[in-house]
């Protein structure tokens, strides 16, 4: 995937953010065999960038020593035209910001806001950074999914905000489910978790990395300090499982259906 094929309010990017960046890179480089490239300290904070093959997959960052009440946890950024403007969107449609847009000097603006479901996403309006250059392949992200305790707010505000067609997938008490697509291109589910995500638990974006093997990948990721949340599961889109890293990040697997 290039970035002239990430279309605005699609995903576009991952961060994780770690209270451990040395062991969450071992961590990863492990299991899917990423390698890293650790930006300039007084313009980046040691902005590290993973790559598999050769190609960027994701961002590592450090929280910083004060960051109480933070958990380590992995952040899908959307791509925006212009972020002061969606920004300026999000809020008047109910989101809260949590960091309002800034200048990442020659590569991007970035912010962050709480969806009004309570959910953690990121926005990212293109400079030099355009976003992953592996997508959907083995060893990088291939899904991103928002599990929602609002779920009709959560579709609502994504379609408005972000300008993105919806499509309803699936809409039975047991299981709601939508689409975000561009045309017949799928860029992101929105799930109605109201029913199964614990009172302390927040509205949360899920990202799956995709995988030949789930079951071999978790057999690895345990040897390396992972947990298991949701074991391998067989499902119509592949085998899936979600597992919370060696610093208690929560990540998906999924290895396509054959």
């Amino acid at each position: 995937m290039n970035s002239q094929e990430i279309p605005a309010g699609a995903p576009c990017w991952i961060d994780l953010m770690t209270s451990d960046i040395a062991k969450s890179r071992d961590f990863y480089a492990a299991l899917f065999g990423w390698s890293y490239e650790v930006g300039d300290q007084e313009m980046y904070g040691g902005y590290t960038m993973a790559f598999k093959d050769g190609k960027s997959v994701a961002g590592l960052m450090q929280s910083q020593e004060n960051g109480e009440g933070y958990p380590d946890m992995w952040t899908t950024y959307l791509r925006v035209d212009d972020i002061e403007a969606t920004m300026a969107a999000a809020k008047n449609a109910g989101a809260i910001a949590y960091m309002e847009p800034m200048n990442v000097p020659e590569q991007g603006k970035m912010a962050m806001l709480g969806d009004p479901s309570g959910a953690s996403i990121g926005l990212w309006e293109f400079g030099g950074h355009t976003g992953f250059q592996s997508h959907e392949e083995n060893g990088a992200a291939a899904w991103h999914e928002l599990h929602s305790k609002d779920y009709p707010a959560a579709v609502s505000f994504y379609h408005d905000v972000f300008g993105v067609d919806t499509s309803v997938m699936s809409d039975t008490p047991e299981f709601r489910y939508t689409n975000l697509v561009d045309g017949e291109k799928e860029l992101a589910g929105i799930m109605d978790a109201a029913g199964f995500l614990p009172d302390q638990m927040p509205s949360n974006w899920q990202i799956y990395f995709q995988t030949d093997d789930v079951d071999a990948t978790i057999a690895k990721a345990l040897t390396l300090g992972a947990t298991i949340i949701n074991a391998a599961e067989d499902s119509p889109y592949g085998r899936i499982a979600g597992l919370s890293d060696c610093t208690g990040a929560m990540f998906k697997l999924v290895q396509p259906p054959a």
